[in-house]
């Protein structure tokens, strides 16, 4: 019988430290030992145990594993895919595999600041809440610092992906990770919109329809649960000039507690987590360490 809700994160090599950090805040703070879900390329295993040993608090499974779930996707399709787009679709078809009608689907670079339970995902009836929002705070902020693409783009990306459904209205946001994800609402998408079309989510994610975007559409479209709006669970600073912002603005650990149970610190600022030996140049590291330390001049203008 399935589980009722699960933590799941989608990883690979490059990303492992980050997955130690987060697996270690989950023994702090997952007080209800809610089941711990990792998947990696099969490639990957090895590697995996042997950073994070073979306890208890986590289930390995393969991300082929969840690709061969779905009958109509070629084989080892992930291969022929870019690595962020695979990482999308595997993320988005963990429910295949029948462990959890709902899931945390959690990054590898978030932390957990504080303790959780499923109180914190589901509703009292067992459907799940949704992080569904418009992105105000954010833009805001971007535009106060003169990053007036950052808006720009994420609402194409929303009116986009709102067009494939013939929706019109205000532009809604699930992200950031995690995200709080039902199986229902999956479904709904494979039969409501993929089947008849012939296609598979493996067509249908691209650059200009992140998965996000396309299950919060999918949920408003099909309503295969409740709509039942949450705020983002956790603090993310999506750029290195948001987060020396904050932090300049007082923003501490302890005050984020108040409203967020966990933080994501996006890897891609934040190499020195990366696993493995480095694959940049050291002047290309060296440059990076500049142009940080100069964003952080520039958050005190």
């Amino acid at each position: 019988m399935a589980l009722d809700f699960a933590l799941y994160c989608k990883s690979y090599r490059k990303d492992l430290l980050r997955v130690k950090r987060l697996l270690n805040s989950l023994r702090r703070h997952n007080i209800e030992s809610i089941p711990f879900y990792i998947s990696t390329p099969e490639s990957d295993r090895e590697a995996l145990f042997g950073l994070l040993g073979t306890g208890n608090d986590f289930q390995w499974v393969s991300d082929e594993s969840i690709v061969r779930a779905n009958p109509r996707v070629p084989q080892d399709i992930q291969r022929t895919k870019p690595g962020g787009i695979a990482q999308q679709v595997i993320k988005s078809e963990f429910w295949r595999l029948g462990i959890s009608q709902n899931y945390l689907c959690i990054d590898s670079d978030s932390v957990f600041i504080r303790d959780f339970t499923k109180s914190d995902f589901l509703a009292p009836d067992g459907d799940p809440y949704t992080v569904l929002h418009q992105n105000k705070e954010f833009f805001q902020m971007a535009s106060n610092r003169g990053h007036l693409r950052v808006e720009r783009d994420l609402r194409i990306e929303a009116e986009t992906v709102k067009a494939l459904f013939g929706r019109v209205g205000p532009n809604y946001y699930c992200a950031p990770a995690p995200f709080i994800w039902s199986a229902k609402v999956w479904e709904s998408l494979d039969h409501n919109y993929l089947e008849p079309k012939g296609i598979t989510l493996w067509d249908l994610i691209t650059p200009e329809h992140p998965e996000s975007l396309v299950y919060g559409e999918t949920l408003l479209a099909y309503q295969a649960i409740p709509v039942r709006m949450i705020e983002p669970l956790f603090r993310i600073y999506h750029y290195d000039w948001q987060y020396y912002l904050a932090r300049r603005w007082g923003e501490t650990k302890e005050k984020l507690q108040q409203n967020f149970i966990g933080v994501i610190y996006q890897s891609a600022w934040e190499a020195e987590m990366d696993f493995g030996a480095p694959t940049k140049s050291l002047l290309s590291r060296l440059l990076r360490k500049i142009k940080r330390f100069l964003r952080l001049l520039q958050s005190y203008l």
